[in-house]
């Protein structure tokens, strides 16, 4: 994260918002200062209720000099800023409406790029909400210095492996096993899991597959109805290894079982065969 001029954003949000091309753009322009481009996402921020507002009389058909002026201010910064897709979008409406004369298609164009646009800003904001909990002071680095320094944190972070069971017995033991190589999050409250997922990414699940109040199985579609976790590895614990459960298991898109009481070995085993780094950004 770094502060620039009047705001700071975190930076591994601003690298998940695919409409920036954030990597291209620091690949292009490796000099860039990265305090310079957050001044001009400040900038972003600043106009986006004017050219919301643009869009809005576009789509109504009604669009007059200030809504004009107010888009072509935004394909100024989005051009400056490598964010090809949306200055484009700009451009065909302006062209479409101005030189094409054609109202209609211009307010199905313009009702498609609000909805884009909102979604877009409220994610460059969330970066500066973010950004501005954090204490991180000024820095002359460039912006493709600061991707280059997170992404060396981002090769030597643990990978995290979130456990769950309704045993503390067996959470500990998984414990014990793994915090050497991966970073372990244990949860003996299955119903609490979406919540976890909505500040933990792990990049492996360990479920136990009996528990009385949710069972591993009820839990498998909760966790792929998480964008991330289509296909995030899910390994089973269960104290019944029969062909019924391990089949019903690997249908419902487990990565594979392991049956308890597991010996150490075999759970690193299994866990080094499936598991895949997931980027934090």
């Amino acid at each position: 994260m770094l502060a620039g001029d009047s705001e700071s954003f975190d930076l591994p949000t601003l690298l998940k918002q695919s409409g920036l091309c954030l990597r291209h753009f620091a690949a292009s322009e490796p000099l860039f200062p990265a305090a310079e481009y957050f001044c001009m996402l400040t900038k972003i921020l600043r106009f986006a209720p004017d050219v919301s507002t643009a869009l809005v009389k576009f789509a109504t058909c009604d669009p007059d000099r200030d809504a004009c002026k107010s888009i072509n201010i935004m394909t100024t910064l989005l051009e400056r800023l490598g964010c090809d897709e949306f200055a484009l979008d700009f451009h065909s409406l302006l062209d479409t409406y101005g030189k094409k004369g054609n109202w209609r298609k211009a307010a199905i164009y313009a009702k498609r790029i609000k909805q884009d646009f909102d979604k877009f800003c409220s994610h460059i904001m969330t970066a500066r909400e973010l950004g501005a909990q954090s204490s991180g002071a000024p820095s002359e680095a460039s912006l493709k210095e600061l991707i280059e320094r997170l992404d060396t944190e981002e090769a030597h972070r643990k990978l995290l492996v979130l456990a769950v069971d309704d045993s503390l017995v067996i959470l500990k033991s998984i414990s014990a096993v793994l915090n050497d190589t991966y970073k372990v999050y244990v949860l003996p409250k299955p119903t609490r899991i979406k919540d976890v997922l909505k500040t933990l990414t792990p990049e492996l699940f360990l479920l136990d597959y009996k528990m009385p109040e949710i069972t591993g199985f009820e839990l498998v579609p909760i966790i792929r109805s998480f964008e991330e976790h289509k296909e995030t590895p899910i390994i089973f614990l269960t104290s019944a290894g029969t062909i019924e459960n391990v089949s019903a298991a690997l249908a419902l898109g487990a990565s594979d079982f392991i049956v308890k009481p597991f010996k150490p070995d075999i759970l690193r085993e299994k866990i080094a065969r499936h598991i895949v780094r997931k980027k934090a950004f």
